[in-house]
C-alpha cells in the first residue's frame, strides 16, 4: 500500500473514532489547542502527521494512541 492510501485510511479511522465520540471537528480542534482546518487536512489524508500530533489526537478523543493507527 502505498504511503498516500494510508494516509486517506488513517484520516478515515480518526474521522470515524471522532464521530462515535459525537465531536466536530472543531470540538476536538478545540480541545488540542488546534484549528478545525488542520483536524479536515488530517482526516482527508492530506498530511503526515507526527507522533506527537497523533499522541495529542488521541488524548482529545480520551482514547489509545492503537486505536488511532488501527488500519
Amino acid at each position: 500500500m502505498d504511503k498516500g492510501a494510508l494516509l486517506i485510511r488513517l484520516g478515515q479511522n480518526i474521522q470515524l473514532l471522532r464521530q462515535r465520540k459525537g465531536m466536530t471537528q472543531v470540538q476536538l480542534a478545540h480541545a488540542i489547542g488546534k484549528d478545525q482546518q488542520s483536524i479536515q487536512r488530517l482526516e482527508a489524508g492530506n498530511i503526515n502527521p507526527s507522533y506527537f500530533y497523533l499522541t495529542e489526537i488521541a488524548e482529545g478523543l480520551g482514547i489509545a494512541i492503537e486505536e488511532l493507527v488501527k488500519i
